[in-house]
């Protein structure tokens, strides 16, 4: 518990999106209830030669009352960002306010003002799930009858009124994460950040979970920044969404506006055998069917849109035979956020997820 006082080859080139380099304006009359401005982040990792930038120019704008999704490969810098703007660590450069309170000149009041479920819990195992909560809440001067009764509010909506009086040890996975959640709104946050809240739970947990958080943005009205390398769970939950790579915003909008973006339907190849020698050869090759665009080689995967992907699978399998490179498999889809994060990334998700381990 915090307290509130302390060898691939590339034929795509990575588009930059025209709203990731500045965050979204606010509402009118309506400040923004978090913004991050120009955020940069270095830091020294044993063995490397030079610091490690983990954020580079980072900026966003949440409005109040919405579910902001920062989604990207663990790695991609969205921890670094929530322990930034959670007051936990220091900017090397840029500016950033939450719930209208500079993280820099402000540091208590910020925290007074929000509810954080980091990655880890924080819930003292050998504790009861109820005095968790009571001592969350004195932590922020809760006291007394008002205290008892939250407590009392979150055990029921949280599903956890039977085990409250049960040590915190003996919790599933899922209830021991409600009960991460339940920690962070004893004292009525006006900003919730929950950093990767579903990683380790099993589908119908993480199904239970989502509802909750979509209740709470829904009929609360609470502003949450959700963190999550699950693009299903961004896609469900962001009313706004940012992509992080590298510790930058590479694309930025609602769920459906980035994928609308993506005209016509994916064409994803297999290739057999070893990765392309000639990933040029297989650029060309492809160039020369008609309808298909923005073609990405990558080891031995070929992806390319095109406005009629059923249509154009057969002349995709004869150019690439005819460039010496057969397919072992093909696949045509809808545009999806991993599309999305293909284009702006200029690497699939999943290699970006393999390349952070």
């Amino acid at each position: 518990m915090t307290s509130p006082n302390g060898g691939t080859v590339r034929t795509a080139a990575t588009v930059p999106h025209p709203a990731a380099a500045r965050p979204a304006p606010a509402a009118a009359g309506r400040p923004l209830a978090i913004e991050a401005v120009d955020l940069v982040k270095t830091y020294q990792v044993k063995g490397r030669s030079g610091p490690v930038r983990a954020l580079d120019g980072l900026s966003i704008g949440v409005e109040p009352g919405i579910v902001f999704g920062l989604l990207g490969p663990n790695g991609a810098g969205k921890s670094t960002t929530v322990k930034i703007l959670t007051t936990l660590a220091a900017a090397d450069s840029g500016r950033a306010t939450v719930a209208g309170r500079s993280i820099a000149a402000d540091p208590a009041l910020v925290r007074r003002a929000i509810g954080v479920v980091a990655q880890r819990s924080g819930a003292d195992p050998v504790a009861t799930g109820r005095e968790n909560l009571l001592l969350q809440g004195r932590l922020y001067g809760m006291r007394g009858a008002e205290l008892a009764r939250r407590a009392d509010e979150l055990l029921d909506r949280f599903d956890l009124a039977d085990a409250g009086r049960r040590q915190v040890k003996t919790y599933s996975g899922g209830m021991q994460r409600r009960l991460d959640v339940a920690l962070g709104l004893v004292h009525r946050p006006e900003v919730l950040f929950l950093d990767e809240p579903t990683t380790g739970l099993d589908p119908e947990a993480r199904t239970a979970m989502w509802d909750e958080i979509g209740r709470l943005a829904g009929d609360d009205g609470l502003t949450i920044l959700l963190t999550t390398h699950y693009l299903e769970e961004a896609d469900r939950l962001a009313a706004r969404l940012a992509i992080v790579d590298r510790g930058r915003i590479v694309a930025e909008g609602t769920p459906d506006d980035l994928k609308g973006e993506l005209h016509g339907d994916a064409v994803h190849a297999v290739l057999a055998g070893t990765p392309a020698a000639d990933a040029l050869g297989v650029y060309e090759a492809l160039g020369r069917v008609p309808g298909i665009r923005e073609i990405t080689v990558d080891g031995r995967r070929v992806s390319a849109r095109a406005d009629d992907g059923a249509a154009a699978v057969p002349a995709v399998l004869a150019a690439l035979d005819q460039a010496g490179s057969p397919v072992a498999a093909v696949t045509v889809a809808r545009p999806s956020l991993d599309d999305v994060y293909l284009r702006y990334a200029g690497r699939s998700f999943a290699d970006a997820e393999g390349a952070s381990r």
